[in-house]
C-alpha cells in the first residue's frame, strides 16, 4: 500500500520538489472530520486529528523512485487534492543556506492548514541518509486554531535489494485555543503514538 502511495507522489512522468510536497499532502481527507468534532465539543480529538494530517502530510513511507527535481526560489505549484476539492499549495523561499518551503491546503469550507519547513542538510547514519526538516504548521477552522512544532527526518535507506526506500521519523508539539496540549512520536516503521492532556495513546 505505501508504494502505492509514494507512486502517486512521485508520479512516472517526473516531478518537482514542490510538485512532491503538493502530492505528499494531498491527504486532506483527514482534515475533514475536525468541523464536526469541534462543533461537538471534542476538541482534544480535533487537536489530534489535525496534527495526524501534520505528521503524514509531512513524509513519506515507501518506495523512492527517484529524486525530484529542484525548483528555483519563488516557485510554486499548486494542485487540487481531488479526494477533498481542497487546493495544495507549495513555495520555495530560499534555497540557501537551507531549503525552506511554505505550503498551505485550502479546504472548501474556509478550513485553513498552513505550515513552513527548513532542510537543514543532510546527515548520514549507518540507516540512512537523513533529511532533517524543523517544521512549524497553524489550522484554523472558525474560530478554532492549532499551532504545532517539532522535527520532522526525512530518511533515505537502501533495501538488500537495491531498492531505495523512504521513511520518516520525529515529533511534533502541539497546542490549540481550548487549551488542550499534545505531543506526537513517529518512528521508521510508520508507528504514530500520541499524547493529549497527558493521556498517553497510539
Amino acid at each position: 500500500m505505501s508504494d502505492t502511495v509514494t507512486r502517486y507522489e512521485l508520479p512516472t512522468t517526473g516531478i518537482t520538489l514542490l510538485g512532491y510536497i503538493v502530492r505528499r499532502m494531498h491527504k486532506t481527507e483527514l482534515l475533514s472530520p475536525v468541523p464536526e468534532l469541534i462543533a461537538s465539543g471534542q476538541t482534544g480529538k480535533a487537536l489530534a486529528q489535525v496534527a495526524l494530517y501534520a505528521v503524514t502530510s509531512s513524509t513519506s513511507f515507501g518506495r523512492a523512485y527517484y529524486q525530484p527535481r529542484f525548483d528555483s526560489v519563488g516557485g510554486e505549484v499548486s494542485e487540487a487534492d481531488l479526494q477533498t476539492g481542497a487546493i495544495v499549495k507549495a513555495t520555495l523561499e530560499a534555497s540557501s543556506p537551507t531549503y525552506r518551503i511554505s505550503y498551505s491546503a485550502a479546504m472548501p469550507n474556509g478550513d485553513l492548514f498552513s505550515g513552513t519547513e527548513e532542510i537543514t542538510g543532510t546527515t548520514i547514519e549507518l540507516r540512512g541518509l537523513g533529511m532533517p526538516a524543523p517544521s512549524k504548521f497553524h489550522f484554523k477552522s472558525g474560530n478554532y486554531s492549532v499551532e504545532l512544532t517539532g522535527i520532522l527526518t526525512s530518511e533515505l535507506a537502501l533495501s538488500f535489494i537495491g531498492r531505495t526506500r523512504i521513511r520518516a521519523y520525529g515529533f511534533l508539539n502541539f497546542s490549540d485555543n481550548a487549551s488542550n496540549t499534545g505531543k506526537l512520536t513517529l518512528d521508521r516503521s510508520n508507528r504514530i503514538k500520541f499524547e493529549i492532556n497527558g493521556r498517553e495513546f497510539a
